[in-house]
C-alpha cells in the first residue's frame, strides 16, 4: 500500500492537472463560440452564391467549362486540414487515417504524382515522416482568414487548369455539433455541373449581359468559398473536439481525485488505529 506522503503527492498532482484541463476547456469553448459565429455569418453567403450558380446551370443545357473537365487521373492533389496542436481527441488521427487510406488508393501513381497540401502541423509531420515533400501551410489554420485562402484556392485552380494535376480532393472534419465531428472527403476539382437537388429557386431570371458569362464569373468564386468554408468548419471542429476532450479529462481527474481522497482517508485511519494499538499495548505491558 502506498504511503500517506505518496498519496498526498498524487492528490496534489491530480489537482494541478485538473486545473490545467479545466482552463484549457474554457479557452477552447471561447474559441469555439467565435469560430461558430464566423461560420454562421459566412456560410449563408456561400450557400446563396452556390445556389445562384446551380440555378443558372439548370437553365443552361450544354454549358461547358474547364473547371468540370473529366480527365484520366495521372496526377492528383490532396488538400488535408488538421490542427497545429494536439489534445483534441481523435480529431487529427481520423484525418490522418483517411489521408493514409487515400494514399493507398493512389499509390500506383507513385509519390511524385501525388501532391499533398497539409494545412496543419499534425498532418504536415505525418507527410514528412511518410517521405512526401510537402509545403508548410500551418499558418493558415492558426487564424482562418479569407485572403490567404483565396491565394491558396487560386493556386489549386491554376494547377488543374494547366493540367499539372487531374484531380483535387479535400479532406477535413465537419463540425456537426460540439460533441460530433464528421469526417468529409470531397472532390474539389473537377467540379460537378449537375444541378439536380442543388437548385434553390424555380424562378427564371432575366440575366444581362448573358447567363453563361455570369456562370464563368461565379465558378471560381464558388471554389474559393468552398475552400474557405472548409477551413472555418475544420477550425470549429478542432475547438469542439478539444472542448470535449478537456471536459472528459477534467471529469476523469475529478473521479481519480475522489478515489485518492478515499484511499488517503483509509490509510490515515489505519495509521491512527495502529498508533492507538501500540499505545494501548505499551500501557498494558
Amino acid at each position: 500500500m502506498a504511503s500517506l506522503k505518496e498519496i498526498k503527492s498524487r492528490i496534489s498532482s491530480v489537482n494541478s492537472t485538473m486545473k490545467i484541463t479545466s482552463a484549457m476547456k474554457m479557452v477552447a469553448s471561447a474559441k469555439l463560440r467565435k469560430a461558430q459565429k464566423n461560420s454562421e455569418a459566412f456560410i449563408p453567403y456561400q450557400q446563396k452564391l452556390e445556389g445562384m450558380l446551380y440555378n443558372f446551370l439548370s437553365a443552361e443545357e450544354h454549358f461547358t467549362t474547364p473547371f468540370a473537365e473529366q480527365r484520366e487521373v495521372k496526377r492528383v492533389a490532396i488538400v488535408v486540414l488538421s490542427s497545429n496542436s494536439s489534445l483534441c481527441g481523435a480529431f487529427n488521427s481520423n484525418v490522418i487515417k483517411e489521408l493514409d487510406k487515400t494514399l493507398n488508393i493512389y499509390k500506383e501513381l507513385g509519390t511524385e504524382n501525388i501532391l499533398i497540401f497539409p494545412v496543419g502541423k499534425k498532418v504536415y509531420d505525418f507527410c514528412r515522416k511518410s517521405g512526401y515533400k510537402v509545403p508548410e501551410l500551418n499558418h493558415l489554420i492558426d487564424s482562418p482568414r479569407y485572403a490567404p485562402m483565396v491565394d491558396f484556392a487560386d493556386e489549386l485552380i491554376q494547377l488543374f487548369l494547366e493540367k499539372k494535376v487531374d484531380k483535387v480532393e479535400l479532406i477535413y472534419q465537419h463540425c456537426k455539433s460540439t460533441s460530433t465531428q464528421q469526417l468529409l472527403h470531397q472532390n474539389f476539382l473537377p467540379m460537378s455541373l449537375d444541378a439536380k437537388d442543388k437548385v434553390t429557386s424555380s424562378l427564371d431570371y432575366l440575366v444581362e449581359p448573358n447567363r453563361s458569362l455570369i456562370i464563368r464569373d461565379l465558378l471560381p468564386k464558388v471554389l474559393r468559398l468552398k475552400i474557405y468554408v472548409a477551413l472555418l468548419d475544420s477550425y470549429a471542429a478542432e475547438q469542439a473536439a478539444r472542448t470535449v476532450a478537456m471536459q472528459v479529462a477534467t471529469d476523469n481527474a475529478n473521479d481519480l481525485l475522489q478515489e485518492l481522497t478515499i484511499q488517503y482517508n483509509k490509510s490515515r485511519q489505519q495509521a491512527i488505529t495502529n498508533e492507538l494499538l501500540d499505545i494501548i499495548g505499551g500501557s498494558q505491558s
